[in-house]
């Protein structure tokens, strides 16, 4: 499990080697995650893309939407994504996430986990649109989901663990990307839906 350290303003310090790495269990108020999972369920145009893996196309064992500023555009595993407007309770918690850290996203990936059966594999958000330094903040609604961290060196056997609760925020910055990798994995006890919704600042 991870170690972690209590620190001011709720947030919790995650021992990741070399990294700026915190999280918030309680960014938001749960009636404010409750409401705004069943706004997004209902409102957000969910989508199933397929992407590359081993020279064949796959669906992705998940559903997902991104928004941004001005139709940005965003690349991953052989994805093109062009961004569609900002749904206002999206933006409302894009300027909420600017008034706690001083960061100003331009993009946010959105994942609907439907069940325990969907999940994310092993990855770093290191794309070069997202610059040398990447800043993720990533914000959990609905569900509880294990969130697994492992480094990037095969030699470090160094790894960590999170549970994401409803109104979340996990900030991934300086050094995590570029040290570690994160994933999302399936779980037979989990059968309602979670919301990830991953903030991002494209150049």
């Amino acid at each position: 499990m991870t170690q972690q350290q209590n620190t001011k303003h709720g947030r919790i310090n995650v021992s990741l080697s070399d990294c700026d790495c915190w999280f918030a269990p309680n960014f938001l108020k749960a009636s404010q995650a409750e409401q705004l999972l069943q706004q997004l369920l209902s409102e957000i145009d969910w989508r199933q893309d397929q992407i590359m893996m081993f020279g064949r196309s796959v669906a992705i064992p998940r559903l997902q939407a991104f928004m941004g500023d001005n139709q940005i555009n965003y690349k991953y595993s052989g994805l093109n994504l062009t961004a569609i407007s900002w749904h206002p309770a999206v933006l409302e918690l894009r300027d909420q996430l600017k008034a706690e850290t001083g960061v100003e996203f331009n993009a946010v990936l959105l994942n609907l986990y439907r069940n325990g059966q969907d999940s994310m594999g092993w990855h770093s958000d290191d794309e070069p649109e997202l610059g040398d330094n990447p800043v993720i903040a990533s914000i959990s609604l609905g569900a509880k989901r294990r969130f697994l961290f492992k480094n990037t060196d095969k030699s470090n056997p160094e790894k960590s663990e999170l549970l994401l609760n409803s109104g979340s925020l996990l900030w991934m910055g300086r050094g995590v990307q570029q040290n570690w990798q994160h994933s999302l994995p399936k779980t037979k006890v989990c059968h309602k839906p979670r919301i990830n919704l991953t903030f991002r600042r494209i150049i």
